[in-house]
C-alpha cells in the first residue's frame, strides 16, 4: 500500500512538474497574452481587451504591412505599445492630404478611426527596421513620432493575432487584403 501511495505521489508530481514546464515552454517561446491600454487602436482594438501574441512566428518571417504587433517602447523598452506595421525594410512611406501612401500607392485603410490630419514627409524604411502607425492615426503615438521612429526588428515582440476578453469581442485578428496591391518588401 505504502509503495502505490509514492508512486501516485511521484507521478503527480512529476506531471505538475512537466505541466509547469510546459507552460513556461509556451510563455516564454510561443505566445504571452497582452492588455490593451489606451486608445491608439481603435476602432481595431479597444482599451481593456486581452488578446493572445504569437511571439514565434518572427523568428521564421518579418513583420508584413497590415499585421498588428506588439512591439517595445524604444525610448523604454520596459513599455510596450501595440501597433500595426505599415512598411518594412526598404518600402517608402509618406502621408499627403490625410492619404497613406507606401511604394507609391495610397493604402486602402478600411480600419482606421479617422483620416490623418498631419502630413508626413517621405522616409525610406531603413534595414532591420519597421514603420508603425495606430488605427486611431490621430491618437497615436507610432513612428511618425521621433521619440517612437523606426522600430528595429528586435524590438518587436510578437503578433497579435486573437482577442480573448471580454467574451463577447472574441474574434481572430486578420491581416487586411489591401483594394490596391503594395510592394511587399523582401523576406
Amino acid at each position: 500500500m505504502l509503495g502505490i501511495q509514492k508512486s501516485e505521489y511521484r507521478e503527480n508530481i512529476e506531471a505538475f512538474a512537466i505541466a509547469v514546464l510546459t507552460i513556461l515552454f509556451i510563455i516564454i517561446f510561443v505566445m504571452q497574452s497582452f492588455l490593451v491600454k489606451g486608445t491608439s487602436m481603435e476602432p481595431t482594438l479597444r482599451d481593456g481587451e486581452r488578446l493572445l501574441v504569437n511571439k514565434f512566428i518572427f523568428q521564421m518571417r518579418i513583420p508584413k504591412t497590415g499585421d498588428i504587433i506588439v512591439l517595445k517602447y524604444p525610448k523604454d523598452p520596459t513599455k510596450k505599445f501595440i501597433k500595426r506595421v505599415i512598411a518594412g525594410p526598404g518600402q517608402t512611406v509618406y502621408v499627403q492630404d490625410s492619404k497613406l501612401y507606401v511604394d507609391g500607392t495610397e493604402l486602402d485603410e478600411k480600419y482606421i478611426k479617422e483620416k490623418t490630419f498631419s502630413n508626413y514627409d517621405f522616409q525610406v524604411v531603413p534595414e532591420g527596421t519597421v514603420f508603425v502607425m495606430g488605427d486611431n492615426r490621430n491618437g497615436s503615438k507610432d513612428s511618425r513620432d521621433p521619440d517612437v521612429g523606426f522600430v528595429p526588428l528586435k524590438n518587436v515582440v510578437g503578433k497579435a493575432f486573437f482577442i480573448f476578453w471580454p467574451p463577447q469581442k472574441i474574434q481572430v485578428l486578420s491581416i487586411p487584403k489591401y483594394k490596391n496591391k503594395i510592394a511587399q518588401y523582401p523576406q
